[in-house]
């Protein structure tokens, strides 16, 4: 009789942890009076609004950034791909912040400079900046596929009387498709899930609108709200598993060598959104700080930040464990692993509705420090599972094999042997893990324990109290700890590209 790895069970409980948030939204979405209203509507529209002007200012800024960094060789070509991959490493909601106290009349520039620029705030100045935060993944994704192509069919169009705009058009950009619409689908979850990015600049998103229900005590209304912004996630999670950015076989990707003066200027068309989206945000959170220091902040915020991070980091790389080893094992095991994917899908203020109604039906829970580590942990579980699984799928079983022959036991063999060489990924996943838990803002506006202060929320108080003067510490600190995010996930990308160029040398 065939018996179940052993790792299934827990994997099997793990599934379930991650399936509560569901159930409790269904559970307190049965108490409210109204599952639709004419005030729904528009929020609707302004989600929808949203995702499809963020979705189409990606495309628009990251594919043509794709071409340059991946097919123009200039000087500084590796420098040039983090700069511009470099958003990613910023919270929108603090570039959010930051333009909307610095631009409009009485705005940070008009006060240094002496000429008010437009406000950036409601529909178009949130798509705007999500935008500028999201253009990344259509720029990462699509770079990706521009280096898997092999210059030879574009060389063999020119050969045939087509000019490299045609070839570009007819060739290139036909096999980009499914990359483009995979990054620019990641850009589409970002907006739909986003809290503090509309909350700051005043557009009523579903977001923003569950968080004022919450605020009201309206927690019925917020998890009918939650479930039907559900819906619309799950339906781009849908898409965004038909669209998987396209493998090819690697070859050399083709290279352009233009002049210096044509070098130059594509560089200086290149510059607008990384001006925007981190140099203007950095310069004014220095502005502030020199004009008025380090105001209330204390250091306890950023040691509460790491400390509720660093937990989530630990239970998620222990939880990713037995999923991961589940998820190699069997079709059952690889079910049980995709189930536990739908909370990196839940927005951090859908998790959070549904964790505080568990805290008031659990009083031992509520605002307690426990309960915001779960929270983190059903949200970004993910990432530690998605890591630990692609360091366990490389491992040779061979080493495990020659352990049992020579008398290992499985528990041993398992010590000595796979955990120490699935060790280098569980450092990542726990590194992954906890830069995004550093960085969440609605789910630790909600559950943290009272007096419970971290670099996000302090950031968030500051916001609502007025004083944007005193955002200039937590928010430099979030950006350069989110650095290391981009750091792990660059050199990921760079040993990808290199595994490329490799293959194409043998």
């Amino acid at each position: 009789m065939k018996t179940w790895p052993k790792s299934y069970p827990l994997a099997f409980l793990i599934a379930l942890l991650a399936l509560l948030p569901f159930v409790v939204l269904f559970q307190l979405a049965a108490d409210s009076a109204e599952i639709f209203d004419a005030r729904n509507l528009t929020v609707l529209g302004n989600t929808l609004a949203l995702m499809g002007l963020t979705v189409v200012g990606s495309v628009l800024i990251g594919v043509p950034l794709a071409f340059l960094t991946a097919y123009v060789q200039m000087p500084l070509r590796r420098l040039w791909l983090i700069l511009l991959a470099s958003p990613l490493a910023m919270p929108s909601y603090v570039g959010a912040f930051t333009l909307y106290f610095s631009f409009g009349p009485g705005g940070e520039i008009e006060s240094l400079l002496g000429f008010s620029p437009p406000s950036v705030r409601g529909l178009w100045g949130t798509a705007l900046v999500m935008s500028l935060y999201t253009y990344p993944f259509v720029l990462l994704t699509t770079r990706a596929a521009l280096l898997s192509q092999d210059a030879s069919l574009i060389n063999a169009s020119r050969t045939l009387g087509l000019s490299l705009g045609a070839s570009i058009r007819r060739i290139v950009m036909p096999r980009l498709f499914n990359s483009v619409a995979a990054g620019a689908l990641l850009a589409a979850l970002y907006a739909l899930s986003d809290f503090g990015t509309p909350a700051i600049l005043g557009l009523d998103t579903f977001t923003r609108v569950i968080f004022v229900e919450y605020n009201a005590f309206g927690l019925s209304q917020a998890a009918m709200l939650s479930l039907q912004l559900m819906v619309v996630v799950i339906l781009v999670l849908f898409l965004e598993s038909r669209f998987k950015a396209t493998q090819e076989q690697p070859g050399k990707h083709p290279m352009f060598y233009p002049s210096l003066k044509k070098t130059v200027l594509m560089q200086m068309a290149a510059l607008p959104p990384f001006l925007l989206a981190v140099v203007l945000p950095l310069g004014i959170f220095i502005v502030w700080l020199l004009r008025e220091g380090s105001g209330g902040f204390e250091w306890s915020f950023a040691w509460n930040s790491a400390y509720a991070s660093f937990l989530a980091a630990m239970v998620a790389v222990v939880l990713a464990l037995p999923v991961a080893h589940a998820a190699i094992r069997g079709k059952s095991g690889r079910f049980m692993e995709r189930i536990t994917y739908f909370g990196f899908g839940v927005p951090g203020i859908v998790m959070g509705t549904a964790l505080v109604y568990l805290g008031l039906k659990l009083p031992f829970l509520y605002q307690t420090l426990a309960l915001l580590v779960m929270a983190y942990v059903l949200r970004f579980l993910p990432l530690a599972v998605g890591s630990v699984r692609t360091t366990t799928e490389n491992l040779d079983g061979g080493l495990v094999h020659a352990a049992r022959v020579l008398g290992a036991g499985p528990r041993e063999a398992f010590m000595r042997v796979t955990l120490p060489l699935t060790l280098r990924g569980m450092i990542a996943g726990a590194a992954l893990v906890f830069l995004e838990a550093m960085r969440e803002l609605p789910a630790t506006l909600m559950l943290g324990p009272t007096g419970f202060e971290t670099l996000a929320t302090y950031l968030w108080r500051v916001y609502e109290a007025g004083y944007f003067g005193r955002a200039a510490m937590p928010g430099i600190m979030l950006v350069v700890i989110s650095g290391f995010g981009l750091i792990l996930m660059l050199s990921g990308e760079r040993r990808a590209e290199f595994s490329i160029n490799e293959a194409h040398q043998r």
